[in-house]
């Protein structure tokens, strides 16, 4: 599967709904399980963003699906990152000429 990193802002819809925020976290985790994909992290943080996420989807089209459905609810506005391990890294760099 493929790994994502998801940088994740939340906008002003939901920073005033935050006590539910756990519950959405809950829910987009079953989703995207539902969708064959896994939550590896989910971290809420300081700085310029307000959560990371890691997570794994089968193609990127399943995360594209899961985030416009994730980004239609109007809670959080994501940066996402396709992820490569370091095995995956050392597999492209051998390929190189």
């Amino acid at each position: 599967m493929a790994t994502y990193i998801m940088l994740m802002k939340l906008t002003e819809q939901g920073i005033k709904d935050i006590k539910n925020a756990p519950q959405r976290i809950e829910q987009g985790s079953k989703a995207v399980e539902a969708m064959g994909g896994k939550l590896l992290g989910f971290y809420s943080v300081m700085g310029d963003y307000d959560y990371v996420a890691i997570g794994e989807t089968p193609s990127e089209e399943v995360m594209m699906t899961f985030l416009l459905g994730l980004g239609s609810l109007g809670n959080i506005r994501t940066t996402t990152l396709r992820a490569f391990n370091r095995e995956e890294f050392a597999t492209m760099v051998k390929k190189l000429p």
